[in-house]
């Protein structure tokens, strides 16, 4: 699409297929919430490939979820959003997917290049990480790589761990959102210097308190309930199930408990009819109540309605719904996964329990019913794991790469005369 005006000068591009649009206003926002945090301090633009193959306008017919379309530029808070598409076809061709969205981006970022990138910034090591490497290479860029908790799974293909190794090293530094993920790129024979944790933060200025009865009023819930609340995509790996096993046990001690249920279908699938036959085969009517998608600016309603939020998840990088449930003031329970103790960290702030184990779980939850948790030290724990900290990590880590690919291209430009 070409633009108005000339573009700006840019720093940096961000490079990741998950990214908010208008098409997926809730994928990857928390890629954005970093990012453009980032952009205050370094200009950058987004490059979010969408994979595309002919006819698959014809499959919205029986499902419009399947790949929506985005439109090839976004302004988004003033930063250009770009949506190149990619040839990607269903099942096993879908191991050419890097390769293909390096191919089809190439030209896009040779332009920005020209307008000043220095630095590519990649968010998954697949396949966005492997893509990102291969046009490092092609352009002469330093590519930063940031793991996000999907490369658990994939480190376990025998097809794609050899890949996702291959693409670590290529990059010039590795971030993780925890320490578990940054001991995966370890694994995978990342070096270690070239490794860094940078997790995500919260903005306590979008999650915070809110008077607890107005809250309940808008959801339906009886002022003296006990509630527990998950926040999340409506699939397997979440593990809302997991928890709708728990409540008729639950229920015999704390006759008033009701769970919040905030989230919708996604990229990953949508099980929400399941979810619906759980709860009758349970006799759980009334008891679960299912809010489908909220903005991110009214999650702070359902969260201050609550009293105790779980994630009984399968596979989690570093999950923002924590701290932005402990800015409201909620104690969490959560799966012994990926990232999910390094938030949840100290007694004081919730408890981590073996996942698939409905007992331990169970009685996690019962205990943080009971239990006259010290809302304002979780508070305070939220409040010391605010974005700003993050950011200024990710710039100290972003400067000499910038000022080491600046000074090459200008070298390249401008040769010294003898």
């Amino acid at each position: 699409m070409a633009e108005a005006t000339a573009p700006e000068h840019i720093d940096l591009v961000v490079f990741s297929s998950l990214f908010p649009s208008a098409a997926r206003p809730a994928a990857g926002l928390f890629i954005r919430e970093r990012m453009f945090r980032v952009a205050r301090q370094r200009p950058l633009v987004v490059v979010s490939p969408q994979p595309w193959f002919p006819g698959q306008a014809l499959i919205r017919r029986w499902r419009p979820d399947y790949r929506p379309h985005a439109p090839a530029l976004e302004v988004q808070q003033g930063i250009r959003v770009y949506h190149p598409r990619f040839l990607s076809f269903p099942g096993v061709l879908r191991g050419l997917d890097g390769w293909s969205m390096a191919c089809c981006s190439y030209g896009l970022l040779r332009r920005l290049k020209q307008q000043g990138a220095r630095l590519i910034d990649a968010h998954f090591a697949y396949p966005d990480g492997e893509a990102a490497t291969r046009l490092g290479r092609w352009l002469e860029l330093p590519v930063t790589i940031t793991l996000r908790g999907t490369e658990v799974p994939h480190s376990r293909n025998p097809a794609l761990r050899p890949r996702l190794a291959r693409a670590l090293r290529c990059a010039t530094r590795v971030f993780a959102v925890s320490d578990s993920l940054r001991r995966l790129a370890l694994e995978l024979g990342t070096p270690a210097e070239r490794t860094e944790v940078v997790g995500n933060g919260v903005d306590v200025a979008r999650f915070h308190p809110v008077d607890r009865h107005e809250a309940r009023v808008r959801f339906g819930l009886p002022a003296d309930a006990q509630v527990l609340i998950t926040v999340g995509g409506l699939v397997e790996r979440k593990g809302m199930h997991r928890v709708i096993d728990c409540l008729p046990a639950l229920l015999v001690r704390h006759p008033a408990l009701h769970y919040l249920v905030v989230g919708s279908g996604g990229p990953e699938g949508d099980k929400r009819a399941e979810l619906d036959a759980q709860v009758a085969r349970l006799g759980l009517a009334g008891r679960v109540h299912f809010t489908g998608a909220v903005a991110p600016d009214e999650l702070k309603w359902p969260l201050s309605a609550s009293d105790v939020f779980v994630l009984s998840t399968r596979n989690e990088g570093w999950a923002n719904v924590f701290l932005e449930a402990m800015a409201c003031g909620l104690p969490v329970v959560a799966t012994d996964v990926g990232g999910n103790a390094e938030v949840v960290c100290r007694a004081e702030l919730g408890s981590i329990v073996p996942f698939g184990d409905a007992a331990a779980l169970t009685a996690a939850l019962d205990s943080a019913l009971d239990k006259p948790w010290d809302r304002a030290a979780i508070l305070a724990y939220a409040e010391a794991n605010q974005w700003d900290k993050r950011v200024a990590q990710l710039l100290h880590a972003f400067a000499p790469m910038l000022a080491e690919s600046g000074a090459a291209s200008e070298s390249i430009a401008v040769p010294t005369r003898k």
